[in-house]
């Protein structure tokens, strides 16, 4: 059997991601979806459900009367707070183990991920994106492919960190040349399995920007961008992180100048105590 074949066998042993997210996706970015309709999508899910009524109830959320009901939840908080805590209890149920390979420790690569989708979600309500639920969620699972490829990085770590000194490549360069395919790749593949919409599989595929055309996608530009972000203030750099190249592309594509990167720098790591006490209640 080869990598190839091997990959695949370990995505489909990949717990999926509830059915829910999907459907939540399909209606959350529309312009005339209704409270009531997520509420009635989240509670046909018993477990999500509970999970989520505990989170919204928990002191980081200081509710003065505790949400009974989904409904309840969804009119204390809104919308986009209920759709970002379903996402990340879903996310963290595979994103929050060690990455050996990939050099991050136990909860590195969930803090990344959730860093990263803050970021983005910052980034699209400054410039007004529409589907700002779907950057969030792009941006969350957008390394899924390194939670499957992460046993065959530290298998071939020896002969990928010699590609990236001897010939000047990127760990994403050098991962695809060993391996034979990148965790950007895998990630779409996991992505379509898990029949998530063609834009999401995209946005995911394609966030490293390796196919330079992408950049015109304002929402793949967003995510790359976030992921740029999280590496200069020190989130989530793994073994990957010491290889990687910034364009400059995406951010004149978006009208972005470093004087709002630093501000966005600045903001976030305000919050960045906001985010280590929300992921002790997710």
């Amino acid at each position: 059997m080869n990598a190839i074949q091997e990959l695949v066998k370990e995505i489909k042993n990949l717990k999926p991601i509830p059915a829910v997210i999907s459907q939540i996706l399909e209606v959350v970015d529309q312009p005339d979806s209704s409270m009531a309709q997520i509420a009635n999508i989240i509670q046909y899910d018993p477990a999500v459900t509970a999970s989520v009524l505990r989170t919204c109830n928990s002191a980081f959320f200081g509710l003065k009367h505790p949400a009974e009901s989904i409904k309840d939840a969804v009119s204390l908080l809104g919308i986009d707070q209920i759709v970002e805590i379903v996402l990340m209890k879903s996310g963290a149920k595979v994103l929050s183990g060690e990455q050996k390979g990939y050099g991050l420790h136990e909860g590195a690569m969930w803090k990344y991920s959730v860093s990263s989708a803050l970021i983005a979600k910052q980034i699209a309500q400054k410039l007004s994106l529409k589907n700002k639920n779907t950057i969030f969620t792009a941006a969350l699972l957008k390394d899924i492919g390194k939670t499957v490829l992460d046993r065959f990085v530290m298998d071939s770590f020896e002969k990928i960190s010699a590609l990236v000194v001897d010939e000047n490549l990127s760990f994403r360069e050098a991962e695809k040349k060993i391996i034979g395919v990148d965790h950007t790749e895998l990630g779409g593949m996991i992505a379509k399995m898990w029949k998530f919409s063609p834009k999401m599989v995209k946005i995911i595929r394609h966030h490293h920007l390796t196919d330079i055309s992408m950049v015109k996608d304002k929402e793949i530009a967003v995510v790359y961008l976030a992921d740029c972000i999280c590496m200069m203030t020190g989130i989530g750099v793994g073994s990957d992180g010491l290889a990687y190249r910034f364009n400059n592309q995406a951010m004149k594509e978006l009208g972005m100048k470093p004087d709002d990167i630093s501000k966005i720098i600045a903001r976030f790591a305000v919050n960045m105590q906001e985010v280590e006490d929300l992921l002790n209640v997710v």
